[in-house]
């Protein structure tokens, strides 16, 4: 499944759980009051009991056309492929593909300066291109011996417990998802 049609159906999924249209839930996201991401997201949350995910969608969806035409992409990825590092880009649409086919509407993409941050419940992981040749996996995976391609994330970062460096999409493979579907499951 590719993310525009991973979106498709996370917006099918809303519109039959809720029995409102995306459009107009984006109508209540710009009604609402608030114009930061954050304070949207969690009205919808609160007031609705929408999913943190479809919320994120909804608070994006909503805030798009206020943005100025210069404003950056509302992709929280764009930012990271830039440059040198544009042809990693690949790598991640692999990891988030695969994140968001386990289902549930409930994971939280959250930028951050140099990296992805990745939540259900609990943090899962992060996506962070690292040198201009590979994009660097980080997951919790308590109680997981590192081998082979699971590194024990160390020095590199402290809220991870693994790293996985891919190098190109198709390293994303039964392997890596396996590892990325128990980090999924134990934050949720």
């Amino acid at each position: 499944m590719d993310v525009a049609a991973a979106v498709q159906s996370q917006i099918a999924n809303l519109e039959a759980k809720t029995g409102k249209s995306l459009a107009e839930w984006v109508a209540i996201g710009r009604s609402c009051g608030f114009s930061k991401h954050g304070e949207i997201v969690k009205f919808l949350k609160e007031k609705y009991g929408i999913g943190h995910g479809s919320a994120n969608l909804i608070a994006l969806r909503s805030l798009e056309a206020d943005a100025p035409p210069s404003a950056t992409s509302a992709d929280p990825a764009d930012d990271l492929y830039t440059g040198a590092k544009a042809g990693l880009r690949p790598i991640h649409d692999a990891v988030m593909t695969a994140l968001r086919g386990f289902g549930g509407d409930d994971l939280e993409e959250a930028p951050k300066k140099g990296y992805l941050s990745l939540r259900r419940k609990k943090q899962l992981g992060l996506i962070q291109p690292g040198a201009a040749t590979r994009v660097d996996l980080g997951l919790v995976l308590k109680g997981v011996e590192p081998k082979g391609r699971l590194e024990a994330a160390g020095s590199w970062n402290g809220m991870m417990t693994h790293r996985v460096r891919l190098g190109a999409p198709e390293e994303v493979d039964t392997e890596v998802l396996g590892w990325l579907r128990q980090a999924f499951d134990a934050a949720g």
